[in-house]
């Protein structure tokens, strides 16, 4: 069993004085876990040093070709997390659909635990603050051959964040992309791969341009139907019932998308995963059968929409105010990350 090593950094950086103004993923703390790949040795040297560059050939597989893969989880104050062994094991599937090695879960996990535990301080107290995980693989190979690498490095860093969106938690708006598209039925959309990241900015950028924050993408094949936001999967309450795009190998499985459906459906609710129509929210906003909409993620948390700009058309919800049910499911899903309302779901862990 391959054994952690710790060294612990001797110029200690200053911590942000004012919390309540943090932004996201810009500032990071003083330490990072990281572990290598080779053919001969798979996965060893696993050291948690301080937070610092390192070297990679111009020729880099992960610089030509983008096979990396990601995730990101959270830590909250009294060094709680949230479903992490989830994240890991959906990182396990994204590192297998990109051909990467397969890793020792269980052992990068209690690594995770134990940089945590080291940087405890960083975690920030103000509310709707965290402290953001990101665990990260590249294939590190010099090689311009289009091939998997046999050598790779599996790194986490940590970033102490406030709000995903420069509007805070406010109700945010949406560009609704029909020219781009997202992924496809057998592509990498089902997964963390950077490249669908590098491929969403285009369109970000666009959304920008027209006054919104995020970007809801369409289906690949008809633009007809709605699959998921830039940084989160999506949801509509609509004539009391919950309607979210169903996980058919173009949308990422999401963790606080299943915490969602878990909840609202204790609540009572019943929950669709079924194909929506873009025209048909037009046509329900219109009618008044759309009653909210939020996006769920680890970023966004919860986050509520109050418009949704298509083509020519604009779909105003709920008056631009937040909706009841989505404060409700805010509120307890919050509530459990940080410790306020139980943990009925056995979801975090406190280290």
């Amino acid at each position: 069993m391959e054994k952690l090593k710790i060294t612990l950094s001797k110029d200690l950086k200053e911590k942000p004085k004012n919390e309540s103004d943090l932004g996201f993923g810009s500032v990071f703390t003083d330490h990072m876990f990281i572990m290598e790949h080779s053919k001969e040795k798979g996965w060893h040297n696993a050291v948690i040093k301080p937070f610092e560059d390192f070297t990679l050939s111009p020729a880099a597989l992960v610089l030509h070709y983008a096979q990396t893969i990601f995730e990101g989880l959270k830590a909250y104050t009294g060094e709680r997390l949230f479903r992490p062994w989830d994240n890991f094991a959906r990182f396990q599937t994204s590192a297998k659909r990109m051909c990467i090695p397969e890793f020792d879960e269980k052992f990068v996990l209690e690594c995770l635990y134990e940089l945590i535990r080291i940087e405890k301080d960083w975690i920030p107290k103000w509310p709707g603050t965290s402290l953001y995980i990101r665990p990260t693989i590249i294939a590190t190979d010099p090689y311009l051959g289009v091939k998997a690498a046999d050598n790779y490095y599996l790194f986490i860093i940590l970033s102490p964040v406030g709000a995903y969106y420069k509007s805070g938690f406010k109700p945010i708006k949406i560009y609704v992309e029909n020219e781009y598209v997202r992924a496809v039925r057998g592509g990498v959309g089902n997964v963390k791969a950077g490249g669908n990241y590098g491929a969403s900015i285009l369109a970000g950028n666009i959304a920008t341009e027209k006054g919104c924050e995020q970007v809801m993408w369409l289906d690949a094949i008809e633009r007809r139907y709605v699959e998921e936001v830039g940084s989160m999967n999506i949801f509509f309450k609509i004539n009391g019932e919950l309607y979210t795009p169903p996980l058919k190998g173009s949308v990422l499985p999401g963790i606080t998308r299943n915490s969602t459906i878990k909840m609202a459906q204790d609540r009572g609710f019943k929950v669709n995963e079924e194909p929506i129509e873009i025209s048909k929210l037009y046509e329900a906003s219109l009618d008044g059968s759309l009653e909210e909409i939020f996006g769920t993620g680890t970023a966004a948390i919860i986050s509520s929409v109050g418009e949704l700009v298509w083509g020519d058309k604009t779909i105003l919800v709920n008056g631009g105010k937040m909706g009841e049910l989505t404060q409700e499911l805010y509120d307890e899903l919050t509530g459990i990350q940080y410790g306020t309302v139980e943990d009925k779901y056995g979801w975090t862990i406190k280290l």
